[in-house]
């Protein structure tokens, strides 16, 4: 989809995924809005020392964007804030970074998500609870099950692939991508080569968006890093890069 050259926007809420620098004072943007997906600007002049722009085209801050232009780039008009800028720091912010770039990577130009721009809402939102020391790993596995499932991806938690059968918590199941779980009964057998073994506890709390045990977070990390795989590709995650290995830290890799 390639915006008319006609095309106005007003007032559209939006937040950014990405900007840079272009020309002498100017930015190029990368936004997530609502109504129109990603969508690509030029800020002409937000670098300027007067600019009020450059202070509200930040990562993770609610704003109002307005803009007009044909073709992949379009060109902003006016910028308002859109709420209280929410402003993450230590593991928050490269949480965030992963969130932005995951959006950046797998959403196409134009293509409308409101029910992911609601789920990366109240992902930010909870980040910057984890700014304040709650627990950043449910955020990611919640935030990334969103994402798959926006994109066409939704995947089976609470039913076996096949028979249709509930799941049950205390069961062993061979997760299949494309397909779903299947019940796996040898726990000292090896996953087949195509499926990786997770404990139904672990895909009823992804499921319920529920965490309770630690044996959970990480079956569920598994799960949703084989899953992403398959839409990412082989290039790897830039931001996947700053995170550290931490006890009970984001790492979301």
């Amino acid at each position: 989809m390639v915006m008319n050259q006609r095309a106005r926007v007003l007032l559209q809420p939006a937040y950014v995924l990405h900007r840079r620098p272009y020309r002498d004072s100017s930015l190029l943007l990368d936004v997530f809005t609502p109504e129109f997906g990603r969508v690509g600007l030029v800020a002409r002049g937000a670098r300027q020392a007067k600019s009020r722009s450059q202070g509200l085209l930040q990562a993770f801050c609610p704003v109002l964007l307005s803009w007009s232009g044909a073709g992949e780039l379009a060109t902003l008009a006016a910028v308002e804030s859109g709420g209280p800028a929410r402003w993450l720091s230590g593991s928050a912010l490269m949480s965030g970074l992963y969130l932005n770039e995951l959006l950046a990577r797998l959403l196409h130009r134009f293509d409308p998500h409101p029910e992911l721009y609601t789920a990366y809402e109240t992902a930010v939102a909870a980040l910057a609870c984890g700014t304040a020391g709650a627990p950043l790993e449910p955020v990611l596995r919640i935030f990334e099950k969103h994402v798959l499932a926006g994109l066409g991806y939704a995947l089976v938690l609470e039913h076996e692939a096949g028979s249709g059968r509930p799941i049950e918590a205390g069961q062993l199941y061979a997760y299949h991508l494309g397909a779903g779980p299947v019940r796996w009964d040898d726990e000292t057998a090896a996953a087949p080569a195509d499926a990786l073994l997770i404990h139904g506890a672990s895909l009823l709390a992804l499921a319920r968006e529920r965490f309770n045990e630690v044996n959970g977070l990480r079956e569920a990390k598994r799960l949703m890093r084989a899953a992403l795989a398959v839409q990412l590709g082989a290039k790897p995650l830039a931001s996947r890069r700053l995170f550290t290995p931490t006890a009970g830290g984001a790492v979301s890799s």
